[in-house]
């Protein structure tokens, strides 16, 4: 029994890798032989590739950049890529789940050994595909793809039942997230023709194009909670030493990419009034669970802070030079901000009513 689990989650693992991993080496082998190389050969389209593969899993990466040997470090990853392994991996475990119907009923055992087969490839994939310059972090490749699996196995036979505070967290994190793109949309067409000739300097030609959109695409989610920490008074980071909310604009030199022709050219505090809508966010909260225990709000507000701790993380981080060190939100002024107003709406729906109450 245990050697056909065995051999079922090993075989849809190594499938789910696959599955990714392959049409991503053809897709860098097109790109490598449209854009030709002097010296290059056949193996660096399909280290890329590996690389690709380990970045949409939030793998991080040492760099040595040449020709001066200065250390750099790949930290800034898109959210939206992570979409890519958790399909693959759902699909994947279905299969296992299919397949070990009415020989294995207790399904833990089957999670464990699939997220731990899926850990251990993903670690050979960041050790085979290093580089002098590129160092795929192994151990991070590890940890990461594992809990990234493990996580995913439920949702495919959704077998276990969201918490009410798990639920309700999710929904006011959507929300936020909703806000952060209405900004930043509003803001990038307000840019448009800025993004237009970012995107001609770069002259990425037909198929670099539909490279870059895609690119583009993937980084949606980052941008979104950058805007939705921009209007909560935090606001972001675009390199080492910059600044960017409604009332400092310190900023120096940025990277040519389409998504930043919709940073804000000044500071305008009154843009801090749309802080207001995530106070009006928590205060939906208090409402949702007025009729509910005490303890479920509470419950709720700090499972979301632990979600936006999460995500603030996953936005974040460093662009290859030391220059772009710091992209992104600050974690601790990121929650002290969101975290702050929510509650404040949190508090007033659910204390107010009763203090009017009292004073009769």
């Amino acid at each position: 029994m245990l050697q056909r689990v065995l051999g079922v989650t090993f075989a849809q693992s190594l499938r789910s890798a696959a599955s990714i991993l392959l049409p991503l080496a053809f897709i860098t082998l097109i790109a490598w032989a449209t854009a030709g190389s002097a010296t290059g050969t056949t193996s660096d389209p399909i280290r890329a590739a590996m690389w690709i593969w380990l970045g949409a899993h939030h793998v991080h990466f040492d760099l040595t950049l040449s020709p001066s040997g200065v250390a750099g470090y790949l930290s800034y990853l898109p959210i939206g890529g992570l979409i890519l392994p958790i399909l693959a991996l759902r699909s994947g475990f279905k299969r296992a789940i299919l397949k070990l119907e009415g020989d294995y009923s207790n399904l833990t055992g089957a999670r464990l050994f699939y997220a731990l087969f899926y850990a251990i490839i993903a670690s050979l994939v960041a050790i085979f595909s290093s580089s002098p310059g590129v160092k795929p972090l192994w151990w991070m490749a590890a940890i990461a793809s594992f809990v990234l699996a493990f996580a995913t196995t439920f949702l495919a036979d959704r077998s276990i039942a969201l918490a009410v505070p798990v639920i309700l967290a999710m929904r006011i994190l959507a929300l936020l997230s909703a806000l952060g793109f209405l900004i930043f949309t509003i803001s990038f067409f307000a840019n448009f023709s800025q993004a237009k000739l970012i995107t001609e300097v770069l002259a990425p030609g037909i198929f670099g194009s539909l490279l870059l959109l895609i690119l583009n695409i993937l980084y949606l989610p980052n941008v979104a909670i950058a805007a939705l920490s921009y209007i909560s008074g935090a606001g972001f980071a675009v390199g080492a030493g910059t600044h960017l909310s409604p009332i400092t604009q310190d900023i120096g030199q940025i990277p040519a990419l389409p998504l930043l022709a919709a940073l804000p050219i000044d500071s305008n505090a009154l843009l801090l009034l749309f802080s207001l809508v995530v106070v009006g966010f928590g205060a939906l909260l208090g409402f949702w669970t007025i009729t509910l225990q005490e303890r479920t709000s509470w419950q709720s507000f700090f499972l979301l802070l632990i979600m936006l701790t999460l995500v603030a993380n996953m936005a974040g981080g460093a662009l290859i030079t030391e220059a772009m060190g710091a992209i992104g939100v600050s974690i601790w002024q990121f929650l002290l901000a969101v975290g702050g107003q929510l509650l404040i709406g949190l508090v007033a729906m659910k204390y107010l009513p009763r203090l009017k109450v009292f004073s009769r």
